[in-house]
């Protein structure tokens, strides 16, 4: 089967696209099926949220690497497929996971199956020519943008006619994804250049250890770092948070799920093209976090449902550091070695998406437990303006010399 690039690129958006729209459907119900199962409060379905986000991550820290030189063996098209009939199929299980520890158990699956977004990447990276690699890997942004603004309103929505509706709905998705795959994908991976799989090159831990070769992105470590932890401030705790301090259900957390998702692909899709030509990366970085840590501060602090939704515009605006970042570290790297530094990046990704959840939703139940020393649900959103502010600190210290339109 030869790759058609304007027949597989399509179906790679559409890919992406159902995995996201399947996964934020089911954010909205996680907190009620939570406490559904073990009687808890909310603040102690918190811990187990954070828990369940954990063993999703750890999985995905260990077998991305392993599923990504699978790939690169027997081609991207089986992997792919795998990945999203491993999806339907555990969002089945979860649907009817009969206590918590079964859906610890599904989590866990889905953090095994949950390559789609590394073997998409790659299958982009096999059918794109160099001039149009850089517009077809925003897709990607695009798909998760799009897919998050539908996902958790459709979860939201859903969850009204009960709490593991939205699960079965995620599977649907998924199974019809992977139907289409079978008929529709073609490999991208032509045989001549596949390579054997090496249970070294699949060591998550060895490419962190790529860093030390590129002196100023390590240095830049510490401030991804922060940055990344303090993003969970908002991905673990939000649904938990929301309905603690507004007592939203699960519609209006799916509504408020769907304007940040607005929110990013406007930043992403579009005011990033304007914003950092004007201010160059460097100043972009600093004002992006900046803006960030008050869009954090803000949340922590806020004491009325709707103010949520206009404090979201600083927490979204802050989404200009990102790409910035990224700009600087990859000018760094000469072309032959981005696909080893991007292997970096993401472990560091991984390692903060196993420590982020965990702090983030201990902080929540501390400070919402009937025993806590003083009631703030916002400890969370006040710890992930500190750990900005830390990162701008880095950052400034690591981009010194850098000129001021780098």
């Amino acid at each position: 089967m030869t790759t058609q690039p304007n027949k597989a690129l399509p179906f790679i958006f559409i890919t992406l696209l159902i995995d996201v729209i399947g996964l934020g459907i089911i954010i909205p119900v996680i907190p009620g099926l939570i406490q559904s199962m073990t009687g808890s409060d909310i603040s102690k379905a918190s811990i187990y949220g954070g828990l369940l986000t954990f063993a999703y991550s750890f999985m995905q820290f260990l077998f991305s690497p392993i599923l990504g030189g699978l790939s690169d063996k027997y081609g991207r098209r089986p992997i792919l497929l795998f990945s999203l009939f491993g999806f339907g199929i555990d969002y089945i299980f979860m649907g009817l996971a009969p206590t918590i520890g079964w859906l610890f158990v599904g989590r866990a699956i889905s953090g095994i199956t949950g390559a789609s977004f590394t073997t998409a990447g790659a299958y982009i990276a096999d059918i794109s020519t160099p001039e149009k690699r850089a517009q077809n890997f925003g897709m990607i942004g695009a798909a998760f943008g799009i897919g998050f603004i539908i996902g958790p309103v459709v979860g939201g929505l859903l969850g009204h006619f009960g709490l593991r509706v939205p699960f079965f709905a995620a599977a649907t998705l998924a199974l019809l994804n992977w139907l289409y795959g079978y008929f529709i994908l073609p490999e991208s991976l032509k045989k001549e250049n596949r390579c054997p799989f090496e249970w070294k090159r699949a060591n998550p831990i060895s490419s962190l250890k790529n860093l030390r070769r590129y002196p100023l992105v390590l240095s830049l470590v510490a401030s991804l770092v922060c940055i990344y932890i303090a993003g969970h401030a908002a991905q673990s705790t939000w649904t938990f948070f929301t309905i603690e301090k507004f007592h939203w259900d699960e519609k209006m957390v799916g509504y408020s799920l769907g304007f940040v998702g607005l929110m990013i692909a406007i930043v992403q899709g579009g005011l990033i093209r304007i914003i950092i030509p004007k201010l160059g990366q460097k100043r972009s970085v600093y004002a992006g976090l900046i803006v960030y840590a008050l869009g954090l501060l803000l949340i922590a602090f806020a004491t009325k449902g709707w103010m949520m939704f206009a404090f979201m515009v600083p927490l979204g605006l802050g989404g200009i550091a990102g790409p910035a970042l990224q700009g600087i570290i990859s000018s760094q790297v000469p072309p032959n070695e981005q696909g080893e530094l991007q292997g970096a990046l993401t472990s560091v990704v991984s390692i903060t998406s196993i420590i982020g959840p965990v702090l983030m939703t201990s902080l929540f139940s501390y400070f919402t437990a009937v025993n806590a020393p003083v009631n703030f649900p916002g400890a969370p959103f006040l710890m992930g303006a500190i750990l900005t502010v830390m990162s701008v600190l880095f950052a400034m210290r690591s981009l010194a010399g850098q000129p001021r339109h780098s």
